[in-house]
């Protein structure tokens, strides 16, 4: 293995998202059975063949791994690596034909995201960083925008549904302290956000394999990705995430999002 284990890690989690993105593509707007999971999102065979590939592809190479997946659970989660995956990551927008879907997998140490992928397969455009190892946008390097007000940030969600009751009156005070709130985009405005040309993800409502991959890859890009109230995220964690680009502007938002 290399000095730094995760560029093992890292090529081989390349393999993996490439197998998924064949797949997926196959099924994009085509014809699909839409399937009603417990939760009442929809899910369909696209997110099901992906994921079972890509677990395939772990236990092959990594029978020691534990696995984290939206659709087919969980096993050996007292693992010291665990893979998180979410085979298509916005799924509504997949199945209503938009290419701003994506595939997420996360690597986690010690229960602490080191490397994430963010794959826009519609797009032809991946994300990949993780500790030591720097963030990058189809191999060149991005990083986050650091040095703008919270006057002057934007701020990206994926749908204004995801607050409401207390959440819709902590994200107004954050949208009334900014200048541009944006909604729409799922798993890209993590990519958007460490390209550097948003500053903010607030999101709510999120299972932890939603939120694993873009955490590790937006570190490495320079940014910061907290639960609401500043706690570092992990499996099951919160359902809530504030990703920014500069530290200060993160914390800004932190109180504003606590304020009573």
């Amino acid at each position: 293995m290399s000095a730094n284990p995760l560029s093992e890690f890292a090529s081989f989690a390349e393999t993996l998202v490439d197998a998924s993105r064949e797949i997926i593509l196959g099924y994009w707007r085509q014809d699909l059975e839409i399937i009603d999971k417990a939760d009442e999102s929809p899910v369909t065979i696209a997110d099901r063949t992906a994921e079972a590939r890509i677990r395939e592809m772990i236990e092959a190479r990594y029978p020691d791994h534990g696995i984290a997946g939206e659709e087919y659970g969980r096993v050996r989660m007292d693992a010291e690596y665990v893979w998180s995956l979410d085979p298509v990551d916005g799924t509504k927008a997949f199945i209503s034909g938009s290419p701003l879907f994506g595939t997420l997998v996360a690597l986690l140490r010690n229960g602490a995201p080191v490397l994430g992928v963010v794959d826009v397969p519609a797009m032809n455009e991946r994300w990949i960083g993780g500790e030591g190892l720097s963030s990058r946008l189809n191999g060149k390097p991005v990083s986050t925008r650091r040095g703008h007000p919270l006057d002057l940030a934007t701020s990206g969600s994926t749908s204004p549904t995801m607050f409401t009751g207390a959440d819709a009156e902590r994200i107004a005070r954050v949208h009334d302290a900014i200048k541009l709130p944006v909604w729409g985009g799922d798993c890209y405005l993590y990519g958007m956000l460490a390209l550097g040309t948003i500053d903010l993800v607030i999101e709510k409502g999120l299972s932890d394999y939603d939120y694993l991959a873009p955490t590790a890859m937006i570190q490495a890009a320079g940014g910061i990705v907290t639960g609401w109230k500043g706690e570092a995220l992990g499996i099951g964690t919160t359902d809530s995430v504030v990703a920014a680009g500069d530290p200060k502007l993160h914390a800004e938002v932190i109180r504003l999002l606590n304020e009573t």
